[in-house]
């Protein structure tokens, strides 16, 4: 049980709200299957995000465009059957949500019967605002995602870091603003400035999640194959790798392939 958190009520959106508040951080991570989700979820964390990089750390793409709605709702699926007190965020993949605000609501309501999710996430500013609207007016909860959006890389062409420039900026607290005032329950900045993410997190009531935005907003999100060191390919500035599990894995791996080979495994006490 985590030292930080002896809350074991069930985290909700409003609860996220009143953590902002107290001034208490938010703690996220990705997950994508039962037996992760349930040590992730015991570990006391705050939000579990169920995340489009399923695409690139599970089906091996080098973007997350590939990733279908039915393939969403396979791995949200089961993580929901682990968690029992984290606040469970499925992110809609691209495609399901952009430029059509029906097929959004449609999508949005399959994911959320079919998984048992608390809540959506979505990428972009005011120029998915009607879809948004028309999401939350079901009642479902949206987080928003702002920043660097890798659902928009073909528009990028690369993963630098957004809104350096003054126009950019400016418009991306304007974003911010927007999805708030449409409903958003919280919102995560992606790989921007530390200063303006400080700025965007002290203008808005709800909560601001950063991954690559500094320390200064409400909480922060990693990649859960990042963050363990299963994935050694990605090395980003803003990582901290809290493990590495890539080389205890290979470690154990070659293990039992050598007691194997030698006819070590099973003992005699490993069998009947």
């Amino acid at each position: 049980m985590s030292v930080h958190n002896n809350d074991l009520r069930k985290v909700t959106t409003h609860r996220l709200t009143e953590m902002k508040s107290r001034g208490e951080k938010i703690s996220m991570l990705t997950a994508y299957d039962y037996s992760m989700a349930s040590i992730v979820d015991q570990a006391n964390m705050d939000v579990i995000l169920v995340g489009d990089s399923a695409s690139n750390v599970i089906c091996g793409n080098v973007t997350t465009l590939p990733i279908t709605l039915n393939d969403m709702i396979f791995l949200a699926t089961a993580v929901t059957k682990a968690v029992h007190r984290a606040l469970v965020v499925v992110d809609m993949p691209f495609g399901s949500y952009q430029g059509n605000s029906k097929e959004a609501v449609a999508s949005a309501i399959r994911i959320m019967k079919e998984t048992g999710a608390d809540s959506l996430k979505i990428e972009g500013g005011q120029e998915i605002l009607e879809s948004l609207t028309r999401i939350l007016s079901t009642g479902i909860p949206v987080m928003g995602h702002l920043g660097l959006m890798p659902q928009s890389i073909n528009k990028y062409g690369t993963y630098p870091v957004r809104a350096k420039e003054e126009w950019e900026a400016n418009k991306l607290m304007e974003d911010a603003i927007a999805l708030e005032k449409a409903g958003c329950f919280a919102i995560v900045l992606e790989k921007i400035p530390a200063n303006l993410a400080e700025k965007v997190a002290k203008t808005l009531r709800i909560p601001v999640i950063g991954i690559g935005a500094g320390n200064k907003v409400d909480g922060q999100v990693l990649v859960m194959h990042d963050m363990l060191g299963i994935n050694k390919g990605f090395s980003p500035r803003f990582l901290r790798r809290y493990a590495d599990l890539h080389t205890s894995i290979s470690n154990a791996l070659q293990q039992y392939i050598s007691d194997v080979k030698n006819g070590d495994f099973p003992s005699e006490n490993e069998q009947y």
